[in-house]
């Protein structure tokens, strides 16, 4: 029987398509699956060793049921392992037929009457996969002038473009369900019911011993009022709240006890304390907070007010 490949073909073949199955199917992430399964790593090995075991064993059949053959038998198995299978026929006629080249024997035909030191030219014509590749290629560029020239089709800009666009919206979809992605510079001002009932139950069991649970101040300040030590508004409560208050005499940093998004919950509950009246304030402490979002002429009515009193 004629093997059309060798068992040095046959083997890498059959594994490497094994494990490229074994990779397509198994879920892995981003890393190859037998890096991130090692059970998977020995299998493969596995499967190499059964796969030249196999080889090793028909080889051997082979041999032993060629050697109880009688001479005529083996001349019979010699002689048609000798001829070419029809695959590497095939191949050999079609690598022919691209070449495009003349036999030896045919080669009078297309000789040159240049001699030089008894060298001959022949008038090969150019090889047709030459020739076809030739063609495809103007026929591209045409498509390629038409396409991106003429009809301003989307260019790799165009792509590179729309892609960034996808990843933003991406990362702003994966921003919504990672709550504590925020910080200092990206928090918002809260305003859902669960998320200041969170930031309640929070402030009760850290935050009244100082500022009582109405927000009018003990040992802290009054969070009731428009006046603030460190400023007011989500971003500067939110890293009072994660960095600490003033060296020494602040309270402490709750970065360490509390996750980037209690923080926010926690800081947009201390600002809805704004505009409230608490039973006990304490006086103001601080400087008068204007947010930037403050219309000009409203902050110039509260400037006033103060001056006045």
């Amino acid at each position: 029987m004629r093997q059309y490949f060798p068992s040095w073909i046959r083997v890498p073949a059959l594994f490497f398509i094994i494990a490229a199955f074994a990779e397509y199917v198994i879920d892995s992430g981003d890393k190859p699956a037998f890096i991130e399964y090692p059970l998977l790593s020995l299998f493969l090995i596995l499967v190499l060793l059964i796969l030249i075991a196999i080889e090793g064993i028909v080889s051997a059949m082979r041999n032993l049921v060629y050697q109880s053959l009688n001479e005529e038998a083996k001349a019979r198995f010699d002689a048609q392992n000798a001829k070419p299978s029809k695959f590497v026929s095939w191949i050999k006629k079609m690598y022919r037929k691209l070449l495009g080249s003349k036999p030896i024997e045919e080669e009078h035909e297309i000789i040159l009457d240049h001699n030089y030191d008894g060298i001959r030219e022949l008038d090969n014509s150019l090889p047709p996969w030459w020739i076809y590749s030739f063609y495809i290629s103007i026929a591209f560029a045409a498509i390629y002038l038409l396409k991106y020239h003429v009809f301003n089709g989307e260019g790799q800009f165009d792509e590179l473009e729309q892609e960034y666009a996808e990843a933003r919206i991406a990362i702003e979809e994966y921003k919504k369900t990672a709550k504590d992605l925020v910080d200092f510079n990206t928090v918002e001002l809260l305003t859902e019911a669960t998320d200041l009932n969170n930031g309640k139950k929070i402030f009760d069991t850290n935050c009244v011993a100082c500022h009582k649970a109405d927000g009018g101040g003990g040992i802290g300040p009054n969070l009731t009022d428009e006046y603030w030590i460190l400023g007011g508004g989500i971003k500067n409560v939110f890293k009072t709240i994660s960095e600490g208050g003033r060296d020494g005499k602040g309270m402490i940093a709750w970065k360490q006890n509390l996750k980037p998004s209690e923080i926010a919950q926690v800081a947009s509950y201390v600002l809805s304390f704004q505009g409230t009246t608490p039973a006990e304030p304490k006086e103001a402490q601080g400087d008068l907070w204007v947010s930037e979002d403050t219309p000009q002429e409203t902050t110039e009515t509260k400037t006033d007010s103060i001056t006045a009193q």
